[in-house]
């Protein structure tokens, strides 16, 4: 009979839950499953399959620190070899056979009398002692609700859900939104495209892209002498921290913008155009962005700018709030995803039956951007208040990583040990970020972007340096949670 009760389950087989069953593995937990709502693994990976799709950290951070790959065969890695990674990182550290496909989680509850989570999934119910969220904030797209879009006669996609069946040659398209899977894709379709009309809301700061390709001869170098491979990681890191520094100090950034600015002024000579590309916030304040090939594009004769918002769609026709319009057959969003309203946010319920989503009320809190006060037994990985504007998804994830494995261990030391944050931890925490965040260019850089929550607050991130981040985060305080035990635990 196929088990159902573990120690241990981990939601999401990205990058995230494969971190976290590998880790806990080599900690010797081994009573452990990852459930996978698709076929296969790779999170965000799989799902972005859009022409142009890559990493926009250079490649050597942009991994596991455990499993350092020598094989990228360029300085910032596409979407496919980031993707086969991840596959071959799960299948060299043994964790592939932990992960059970197709099993969508629609609910979890804690259960206080037996110490358990109970989860009901589109394959029937699953229990464990832990449960580690690891679903990530890049997963669930997000279409805005344009009035008539219902009505549009022809094709409408995201790019995380790009139909790659349908044929852009000759076609007019409307890309909306201008965000970083936009600057990716749109200078991949406009040679194939009929036209090409760019609604976007607001102009983004676009730095030139250092990429390039890694020959043979350094991979080579890299595989053989893996001194090599840590120094070019710590030189990256250091050069993404010192521009770290900038975020926490605005006036650099604005030092930087320079750059953009020159990078705007080479490319696109149009004196109109380019002033529609001109940013009037600071660098920093929106997510980073860099492309050589995006402005470029925008300069060819049938692609046409729209500096703004979309007001609404009738029949095949698109309007913008400033009166411009343009008749399209197919539109695709670049509009991103629901970060701070993750999905997982209203399936995960303590157990008294409220969910994140009741306890958060629109502002994501945890401690450490882990625990929750009130969730026991809970791990969030990539979680709130811990978004960096400059470096690697995997530096976060790992300092997560190394408290939740420490309290997991911690917790399965004894049966029916329940490890719940103090909820004064937790506010003394989201209290240091916030009193923190108003010096950062996220929130005085003059803009409106994702870091922000439906009120008002900056529930994405994390405005101290990384190294800060590794050791506050890393760091288990057994002082900051309950330990408790559960005296009916279950097979007694």
């Amino acid at each position: 009979m196929e088990q159902r009760d573990f120690a241990v389950l981990v939601i999401g087989a990205g990058a995230s839950g494969l971190g976290a069953a590998i880790r806990l593995g080599q900690a010797g937990v081994d009573d452990l499953a990852v459930l996978e709502k698709a076929d296969t693994l790779g999170g965000t990976w799989r799902d972005n399959t859009y022409p142009g799709c890559a990493c926009d950290v250079p490649s050597a951070l942009y991994s596991y620190s455990f499993a350092p790959n020598p094989e990228w065969t360029r300085a910032f890695a596409g979407q496919a070899e980031i993707r086969a990674y991840l596959r071959d990182t799960a299948e060299r550290f043994g964790v592939t056979g932990k992960i059970r496909y197709g099993v969508e989680v629609t609910r979890a509850q804690w259960n206080d009398r037996d110490g358990r989570w109970e989860l009901e999934t589109s394959q029937g119910p699953y229990t464990a002692r832990v449960l580690v969220a690891g679903t990530g904030p890049w997963h669930e797209p997000k279409i805005p609700d344009l009035p008539g879009l219902g009505g549009f006669p022809g094709e409408v996609f995201h790019s995380a859900r790009w139909n790659h069946g349908y044929d852009l040659a000759g076609k007019r398209v409307a890309v909306i939104g201008t965000g970083a899977s936009a600057v990716q894709f749109v200078p991949e379709i406009v040679p194939r495209v009929g036209r090409l009309h760019l609604f976007q809301r607001t102009a983004q700061w676009v730095l030139p892209k250092p990429d390039h390709y890694v020959p043979g001869v350094e991979r080579f170098l890299l595989r053989r002498f893996p001194a090599a491979q840590r120094a070019l990681r710590s030189a990256e890191y250091g050069a993404m921290e010192t521009l770290g520094f900038g975020f926490r100090h605005p006036w650099l950034l604005r030092q930087v913008q320079k750059i953009g600015l020159a990078h705007l002024r080479l490319t696109v000579r149009d004196p109109v155009l380019r002033r529609a590309l001109t940013p009037d916030y600071t660098l920093g304040c929106k997510r980073l962005l860099m492309s050589n090939t995006y402005y470029r594009s925008l300069t060819r004769s049938h692609v046409g700018v729209h500096p703004t918002a979309v007001r609404a769609i009738s029949g095949s026709r698109i309007s913008g709030a400033d009166g411009s319009s343009a008749e399209v057959d197919a539109i695709i969003f670049g509009t991103g995803f629901h970060i701070l309203d993750m999905p997982v946010s209203a399936r995960v319920f303590d157990a008294a039956g409220r969910s994140l989503d009741d306890h958060w009320k629109g502002s994501p809190q945890a401690y450490a951007g882990t625990t929750v006060a009130g969730f026991p037994n809970l791990y969030l990985l990539l979680g709130p208040s811990l978004g960096t504007g400059h470096s690697s998804a995997f530096m976060i994830l790992e300092a997560q990583l190394r408290h939740t494995v420490a309290a997991v261990t911690r917790t399965l030391r004894a049966d029916g040990t329940v490890l719940s944050v103090r909820p004064e931890a937790q506010a003394a925490f989201n209290a240091a970020v916030q009193a923190a965040l108003p010096g950062t260019v996220y929130q005085s850089g003059g803009c409106s972007s994702y870091y922000t929550d439906v009120n008002g607050r900056n529930s994405f991130s994390w405005p101290f340096s990384t190294g800060r981040l590794r050791s506050q985060v890393g760091a288990f305080d057994e002082g900051d949670y309950e330990i408790g035990r559960v005296h009916a635990v279950s097979g007694d």
